[in-house]
């Protein structure tokens, strides 16, 4: 679609092209992806915190003295009750205790806030098992 234009002093009809003007129409969706995006990678790492400080928790539990792998799935429940639920979803709790040994694995999915994206968050965290020396 062009426009006419009449210049002051002639005659003659000037076509004039609107380029442009459809530019924010394709723009601002785009910015609109860019920014969800960002907020999604915030939301991502937020969840990656939260995963650590459930495994950290329920390390702490299963390493401990009379600790036992019971006791590191209680804490582990707790710690994400305390951090609230809303942000992890599917949370999958693993803790082996061996006899020098203990491990947490922890897996949970991300909030989404972009359409049609699951973006996976773990941690696997371990440490000695806490021993009385002689």
């Amino acid at each position: 679609m062009s426009a006419r234009i009449r210049r002051r002093g002639s005659r003659n009809w000037k076509r004039c092209g609107d380029r442009g003007s459809a530019e924010p129409l394709f723009i601002l969706p785009v910015v609109f992806v860019m920014v969800l995006g960002v907020v999604q990678v915030g939301v991502w790492a937020h969840a990656q915190h939260r995963v650590q400080a459930v495994a950290s928790q329920a390390l702490a539990s299963a390493r401990a003295l009379n600790g036992s792998t019971a006791l590191a799935y209680q804490r582990a429940e707790q710690a994400q009750e305390q951090l609230g639920g809303a942000m992890l979803r599917q949370v999958e709790v693993d803790v082996t205790r061996e006899s020098d040994q203990a491990r947490v694995l922890v897996r949970a999915q991300a909030v989404s806030v972009v359409p049609g994206t699951t973006l996976p968050v773990s941690m696997r965290v371990s440490g000695p098992i806490e021993h009385l020396a002689p």
